[in-house]
This record gives C-alpha cells, sequence and structure tokens, in this order.
C-alpha cells in the first residue's frame, strides 16, 4: 500500500530530485561554508523557532507563496541537523525519514492493520493509547512539550486528555465552568490584592476554561488571539502616522484625540 503512490504519481521523481538536490547542497556548505562548518544542534535551535512562527504568520496571512518559502526554510534545518546527526554517527536523513515511516504504519492500524474505527475521535483514541505502549511514553501527557508556549500547551493537554475519554461532554458545560472560574477570579479581585499567588491561580483556571471552550466550538485559540494581536497592531500603527500626518505627537494627545483615529482605524 504504501508503494503504490510512488508508481502513480509522474512528479514523484522531480520531488526525489529536488530532495536530493537539497541534500547534495547542505553536503557543499558543510564542506566549504565557514558559517554552515560551524554550526551546531544548539545554533541551530532558536533559528529553526523563528522560521517556525514565520511559517504560522504565512499561515495566519494565507499567503500561500510565502507558506512555500517557509517550508522551504524548514526543510533546510531538518536537513541541516539530519547531516550533524550523521557527523556524530547518531543517524541520517534515513534513519529520521524511516523512523517517521514506521510511527505512522504502527499508529494507524485502521489503515495498514485489522483495526475498526467509525470516526476521527476514535482514531485520536487509538492513536493516544498506542503512545501509551511506546519507550518513555508514562503519561498521555507525556508527549507535551514542556517549552510550549502556555497558551498552545493548554489545547494540546485537553485535546490529549479527550483523546482516552477525559473530558466534558457538552459545550454548555464547558460554558458553565468558564462563567464558574469567572466568578471565582472576580471574587480575588474583590479582596483587591491583584497580584496574589490565588489570584494568578484563578487567572489561569480562567484562560483554561476559556481554550477548553473554544476547542469545542472549533476555534484555535492561538490562532485568534493572534489575529487580534495583528488587528491591534495595524490599527495602533494608523494611529501613529495619522496624528504624525496632522502635526501630532501621539505621547502628548489626549485618550479622546487618540480614539477619534482609533474609531476611524476600525473602518479600514
Amino acid at each position: 500500500m504504501t508503494d503504490t503512490k510512488s508508481i502513480s504519481d509522474p512528479k514523484r521523481a522531480e520531488k526525489l530530485k529536488a530532495f536530493d538536490r537539497l541534500l547534495t547542497i547542505m553536503d557543499e556548505l558543510r564542506e566549504s561554508c565557514p558559517w554552515d562548518k560551524k554550526q551546531t544542534l544548539e545554533t541551530l535551535r532558536y533559528l529553526t523557532i523563528e522560521e517556525t512562527y514565520e511559517l504560522s504568520d504565512a499561515i495566519l496571512e494565507n499567503d500561500l507563496e510565502e507558506v512555500k518559502k517557509e517550508i522551504g526554510d524548514l526543510m533546510l534545518h531538518m536537513v541541516f541537523y539530519a547531516r550533524i546527526g550523521s557527523e556524530k554517527g547518531a543517524f541520517d536523513i534515513g534513519d529520521a525519514l524511516n523512523g517517521i515511516c514506521e510511527k505512522l504504519i504502527y499508529r494507524h492500524p485502521h489503515i495498514y492493520g485489522d483495526t475498526k474505527v467509525e470516526n476521527e475521535q476514535e482514531v485520536k483514541a487509538n492513536w493516544e493509547k498506542l503512545k501509551l505502549k511506546e519507550k518513555g511514553n508514562k503519561s498521555v501527557l507525556g508527549g507535551v512539550p514542556g517549552s510550549l508556549p502556555a497558551l498552545v500547551k493548554a489545547m494540546r493537554i485537553q485535546e490529549k486528555a479527550r483523546g482516552i475519554g477525559f473530558d466534558w461532554e457538552k459545550k454548555e458545560q464547558v460554558w458553565e465552568k468558564v462563567q464558574e472560574e469567572m466568578t471565582e477570579f472576580g471574587e480575588e479581585l474583590e479582596k483587591g490584592k491583584t497580584s496574589t499567588e490565588a489570584a494568578k491561580e484563578e487567572f489561569g483556571d480562567l484562560l483554561f476554561s476559556l481554550v477548553n471552550y473554544a476547542r469545542f466550538i472549533n476555534i484555535d485559540p492561538e490562532e485568534a488571539l493572534e489575529r487580534t494581536n495583528k488587528k491591534f497592531i495595524k490599527r495602533f500603527q494608523y494611529l501613529e502616522s495619522e496624528s504624525k500626518k496632522d502635526g501630532k505627537t501621539i505621547s502628548d494627545m489626549s485618550l479622546t484625540e487618540m480614539d477619534k483615529y482609533w474609531e476611524a482605524a476600525k473602518k479600514l
């Protein structure tokens, strides 16, 4: 079954040739370029994170041309890591690719085995159960990277818990939880000590419950918040540029004056 695509896709040879070209260029750069020769897994790490966020931005902007470019940048990084792994005698790109292929086959027994599934949720449940059987996975939540941004981490934690059936049944129940957490946070605010550990904990609970509700209504909270960030930046920069055209200094303007520009920006 895994060989069918390579036979039926006339462009497969071109794709393989392009990947081989990247491998060749990587080898040449690693051997000849002073900068590339100095790189390590550690020095590349922060660059990879930056490239990942650039891909995320392109996706949010629905800029497919930019998505293509960022995919290329990330592919370069993956090949770079594999080249370094090969130099250390630990693994090469073939090992990494075969590893992910074997994992995909193992975790899709409904495609490559005799397991029967009825829907997407059963696929996710099987995935999490199989992960627990793998070496090193002692908890369903063990696969959630500790360095993930908190908002994304909350989403992944909830998704994984749902995968083994630990979840609310209805979105109305989740909304009730949101309201409950809002009330508890409000009670802490009324005490007049908003910087206390209790206030921080209640605010965290409120955010976690909002992420949970977003998941139930099929909204990606990270994407939603980033869209709002971009909207705010666009409107604020309009405020800056337009007030400057009118000979005003934004730091000297009253809030009422700034609001006029802000309302105009909302209409764009």
